[in-house]
């Protein structure tokens, strides 16, 4: 992500209002070529517990092009968690071939994985999973630390990530002083402050109230539509699903 000075950009509009995206994140208007980003072929992924097998993908066979804001629906059990986590490099699947953007994930090793996480995966979860004890800033700043940033480059790209989001004005907030809807805005800044490749969100406002997960929801498809973010979200909401581009079902480890 571009980290141009401050005052360069127009302050955000608050929850009720328009996102404004800050121009340096805006990308080129002339759309992409059809590229696979995403390439999972005849994935399998099985656990063990006790002695018993459990198949929880199933020979899956996925493309997803770059570009694109796809919604994974199924019932609970389906899978959906596990192949999220097999794209973002949390996993490896016991068989078949796994490539995301342009890397082969089955043949990289525990370190070349956090590399990979770390430059190509933003994560969105339920839960927010925020730093009680950090302020807005200081956990959008979190993922920063892991790189070769100064001090005063992790804050300005952390204040970016939170003007994009519309928290401009409540970056030295905690978690306990925020609604539900802020900190989803606050863990959608830490997963683009590292400016990925792909974006994925298991249950993004399964615990938020209608208009708070429309908020957000906007707030994806704006991602997704100005910033060209590839994302994959994982959800039970079919007022969700709609806002993607494509929805699949998966049903017992398999895509139908």
């Amino acid at each position: 992500m571009s980290t141009e000075t401050e005052n360069e950009h127009e302050p955000l509009a608050s929850d009720t209002q328009q996102v404004v995206v800050p121009e340096q994140y805006r990308k080129s208007a002339v759309p992409p070529a059809m590229k696979t980003i995403i390439e999972l072929k005849g994935v399998t992924k099985t656990f063990v517990r006790g002695k018993e097998p459990l198949t929880v993908l199933d020979g899956l066979t996925l493309d997803v092009h770059e570009g694109a804001f796809e919604a994974l629906m199924g019932p609970s059990g389906s899978g959906k968690s596990t192949l999220l986590n097999l794209i973002a490099g949390l996993d490896r699947p016991t068989s078949g071939s796994a490539k995301v953007a342009g890397n082969d994930l089955s043949t990289m090793s525990d370190g070349d994985l956090a590399r990979f996480r770390s430059r190509h995966i933003g994560f969105i979860f339920q839960a927010y999973n925020l730093m009680p004890v950090l302020t807005a800033l200081e956990n959008v700043e979190l993922p920063l630390l892991l790189t070769k940033l100064g001090s005063a480059d992790r804050k300005k790209r952390a204040q970016t990530a939170l003007r994009v989001v519309g928290l401009e004005d409540r970056m030295g907030h905690y978690p306990r002083q925020l609604s539900g809807g802020q900190e989803q805005r606050v863990a959608i800044a830490r997963a683009i402050v590292n400016d990925p490749t792909i974006i994925v969100a298991d249950e993004p406002t399964g615990d938020l109230d209608r208009k708070a997960a429309d908020d957000i929801l906007t707030l994806l498809t704006k991602l997704n539509q100005e910033f060209k973010k590839t994302i994959l979200m994982v959800t039970h909401d079919p007022a969700a699903a709609d806002r993607a581009t494509a929805t699949r079902h998966l049903n017992k480890g398999k895509l139908e």
